[in-house]
């Protein structure tokens, strides 16, 4: 029937979470107004043979991200965003720099000022480098803007905080109810062991790996989670890279904490022996945690059909390979510790998850949703928006083609970076049309969303971000000092 809806999805298979079904989806202004069978609209288009899933929730990538100096990277926003509608993606949570020293205002007004040039929808983590008095105390503030997750690094000269460090920030959060997300690695037995590859003349893109193996992510894991216990704070560990630094997360999640983990593609689609690749070609492949071995891949998948990774996202790096901004800026007979890490990926996360996982048989179509869509909202405060197609969500709907086949070319991303380690790559499944808030903003491969016509995603409170209560000894030690002053 027709009931003033202004657009009606007709004849696909409809996806979520926890189910496949064969239904119509209504659209009236920007929202899903209906699920069901029989539904007409003035306006229609044909989903026959073709997937309705949520639009993509990418909720860690780095757009346009301020660089020291308010300098600029290779990504801005509008030009990932044009490369996330032709991957599925409709919305984003990018990152707010803050460098050690300085205050957090002015990077915070710069981001959100690049951010007006999205087409999709988007937010941002704040990361803290340096947790001074003066940054804790512009903390609430930048929470109550909708900003409502800390970006932390264990790891990396410009960035790393010590555990001391860490607590501050988690007290913070704590106060605030801001979720934490952590990169987890162990900075000094990183420098250790990257100044003994260096002095053994083991310098090549190789070595990258070697410099960061596996028990250096696992350890800073379980010391990321086991301080976030201490203080109850709720985290998620970025770009888990296997199996064992997932078992972490597992047993934080037995012990009933607000511990959840991330995986990204680089983990499942590439390997270390990428980074064996001559004339420099190995720097493509260098990200950090570090690729691992083929045989590490069907652990990762275990741990995503269990739930304990429930996150895919694409660590979007916005690093070339070659200029001054690049993999090569250091020139290319740089040592790995001197050749910048990151892959791009935003346009490539959800083909490659769908071909790798949902084609290849290691998961289905619902966990497939719930990995790129449903969870990443619920996790960043999005529920009810984001992620879902049910009546009163946003109208983020994807119409995916589960059997069209393409090649991976780095000019057919249309992101600004100069290549894709996705390079001649063949996948099975494709988005043809995209729809953000009930526009259509991407029809077989060409994006006629409007630049600026993205909106900035504010983050309320929400269940998941908040304590759980439980308390060593009952003393809460975020407001201890608090309670003093």
């Amino acid at each position: 029937m027709q009931d003033d809806y202004d657009l009606v999805i007709r004849g696909g298979t409809v996806v979520t979470a926890t189910q496949t079904f064969r239904a119509d989806v209504a659209i009236r202004g920007e929202t899903i107004a209906a699920v069901g069978d029989g539904l007409r609209a003035p306006k229609e288009i044909d989903a026959g043979g073709l997937l309705v899933m949520p639009g993509g929730v990418d909720t860690h990538c780095h757009l346009d991200q301020v660089e020291p100096g308010m300098g600029y990277g290779a990504e801005s926003f509008f030009s990932g965003s044009q490369s996330a509608l032709r991957g599925g993606t409709t919305s984003a949570i990018s990152f707010v720099a803050q460098f050690k020293g300085e205050p957090i205002r002015e990077v915070l007004a710069e981001t959100l000022r690049r951010g007006r040039r999205s087409i999709i929808d988007y937010s941002f983590h704040q990361i803290i480098t340096d947790p001074s008095d003066e940054v804790i105390a512009e903390i609430p503030a930048i929470v109550a803007s909708g900003i409502r997750s800390l970006k932390v690094f264990l790891t990396y000269d410009a960035a790393r905080l010590d555990d001391r460090q860490y607590l501050k920030v988690l007290a913070a959060a704590r106060r605030e109810g801001a979720m934490t997300v952590v990169h987890c690695e162990n900075y000094d037995a990183i420098g250790w062991l990257t100044e003994q590859l260096l002095a053994a003349g083991l310098t090549a893109s190789k070595y990258h790996a070697w410099s960061r193996p596996k028990v250096v992510e696992r350890e800073a894991t379980y010391r990321a989670i086991a301080l976030a216990e201490l203080v109850d704070t709720p985290i998620q560990v970025f770009h888990v890279s296997c199996a064992e630094v997932a078992e972490e997360i597992a047993r934080a999640k037995l012990r009933g904490l607000k511990v959840w983990g991330e995986t990204c593609p680089q983990y499942f689609a590439i390997s270390a022996a990428d980074m064996a690749r001559e004339n420099f070609e190995g720097a493509k492949y260098m990200c950090s945690p570090a690729p691992r071995d083929v045989e590490d891949r069907e652990g990762l998948w275990e741990m995503m059909r269990r739930g304990v990774l429930d996150v895919v996202s694409s660590d979007h790096s916005a690093f070339n390979f070659t200029g001054t901004f690049a993999k090569d800026m250091n020139g290319r007979d740089a040592s790995f510790r001197d050749i910048p890490n990151g892959v791009p990926g935003v346009g490539t996360r959800m083909p490659l998850l769908f071909s790798e996982g949902v084609v290849n048989g290691n998961i289905d179509l619902p966990t497939f949703v719930a990995l790129t869509a449903t969870n990443p909202a619920r996790l960043f405060g999005l529920e009810g928006r984001k992620g879902a197609i049910v009546p009163g969500a946003d109208a983020d709907i994807v119409l995916w083609d589960p059997a069209k086949t393409r090649t991976i070319r780095n000019a057919d991303l249309h992101h600004a970076v100069d290549y894709t380690p996705y390079e001649g790559r063949e996948v099975t499944g494709w988005p043809v049309v995209t729809l953000r808030r009930g526009e259509v903003v991407m029809r077989d491969d060409e994006v006629i969303g409007a630049e600026g016509s993205g909106a900035f995603l504010a983050r309320g409170p929400y269940a998941i971000a908040t304590p759980t209560g439980h308390l060593a000894n009952g003393f809460d030690a975020s407001t201890a000092t608090l309670a003093r002053t």
